[in-house]
C-alpha cells in the first residue's frame, strides 16, 4: 500500500500526476490519493471578499485562520473543484476513483481545538472561533471497503470533529495518519519543490537522504509549509512507515520516480 499526497500550491501538474496513478493502477499497485488545494482556496477567497488569513503558532507554525466563512469556502474548492477535478481525470483515463472528504462516513476524525495561540505583531494571543484540529482516527474499514469494491479513494480535508463539526486538518498530516492506519510501505509526498531544500528556493541544494534518526535535525531548514510536511513525515515513521519521499510533483511520472529514490528520502 502506497499513500500518494498531492499537495495544493501553484505550479503543481495534476495531469502528470493522474497519468502516473493511472498507469500504477493498471499494474494492480495499492493506492490511496490525499489531496489539497491552498492555493486555489486563497485565490476564490480573494474573488469572494473573504481573503486568507494566516497565522503562527506560539511553537512558529503557520496555518490558515479559518472561521466559519473561511470553513464554508474551504469546503467549495477542496471537496468540489480540486476533488471532483482529480476524479474526473483519473475517470478519463479509466480509473474508477471516488472522491471523499474526512466528514464523509466520519472517515477521519479528531478534536476541533477550543483555542488556538497564536502570535500577532510580536504578542502572543488566543483564538476561540478557529474550526481547526488533527486527524486522531481513520476510518480503516470504510477504506479498505472500498479498495475491495476496485475504487481508487480519493480524500481531502476538512476532518470531523467528535460532536459531527466540520474541522479544518493538515493534509500531510492527514496523509500520515492515514498511511499508519493502513502500514503503507511508503508515504509519496508531491509539491512545486523536487524535495527538501537546504537552501530554498535553489533547487541545487536538494536534500537526497535524511536518516529516520535525525529528521529532528532538518526541521530547522524546512520552510514554511515545509515544516508541516516534515512533521508529517516525523510522525508516519514514528508510526512504523518504512519510507517517506518529498517529491516533484511538476514532472512526468512522478510517484515512480519518487518510489525509484528521487526527491528527499526519508527513512532508514
Amino acid at each position: 500500500m502506497i499513500i500518494v499526497k498531492i499537495g495544493g500550491s501553484e505550479g503543481i501538474n495534476y495531469d502528470l500526476i493522474a497519468d502516473d496513478l493511472a498507469d500504477l493502477v493498471k499494474a494492480k499497485q495499492p493506492l490511496i490519493v490525499v489531496h489539497g488545494g491552498s492555493a486555489l482556496t486563497n485565490k476564490v477567497a480573494e474573488q469572494l471578499g473573504h481573503p486568507p488569513q494566516f497565522v503562527t503558532s506560539v511553537s512558529g507554525y503557520s496555518s490558515r485562520r479559518t472561521d466559519r466563512r473561511t470553513l464554508e469556502i474551504f469546503e467549495m474548492v477542496y471537496c468540489g473543484q480540486m476533488n471532483k477535478g482529480l476524479v474526473e481525470r483519473l475517470q478519463r483515463r479509466g480509473v474508477n476513483a471516488i472522491g471523499l472528504s474526512g466528514l464523509d462516513g466520519r472517515l477521519w476524525q479528531g478534536t476541533r481545538k477550543d483555542a488556538i495561540k497564536i502570535v500577532e505583531n510580536g504578542k502572543r494571543r488566543v483564538l476561540r472561533d478557529d474550526y481547526t484540529g488533527k486527524v486522531e482516527q481513520v476510518n480503516r474499514s470504510l477504506l479498505l471497503g472500498l479498495l475491495e469494491m476496485g475504487l481508487l479513494p480519493i480524500l481531502t480535508p476538512p476532518a470531523v470533529s467528535y460532536e459531527g463539526e466540520a474541522i479544518n486538518v493538515d493534509g500531510d498530516r492527514a496523509a500520515a495518519a492515514t498511511a499508519a492506519a493502513l502500514q503503507a510501505e511508503a508515504l509519496i509526498i508531491l509539491s512545486n519543490v523536487p524535495g527538501l531544500l537546504e537552501k530554498f528556493p535553489d533547487e541545487a541544494t536538494l536534500i537526497r537522504h535524511i536518516p529516520a534518526a535525525k529528521i529532528d535535525q532538518f526541521m530547522s531548514v524546512a520552510e514554511d509549509r515545509m515544516k508541516k510536511k516534515v512533521m508529517g513525515a516525523q510522525e508516519a515513521l514514528a508510526q512504523g512507515i518504512g519510507r517517506v519521499v518529498f517529491a516533484d510533483g511538476r514532472v512526468a511520472q512522478p510517484i515512480q520516480r519518487a518510489l525509484a529514490g528521487e526527491g528527499t528520502v526519508i527513512g532508514t
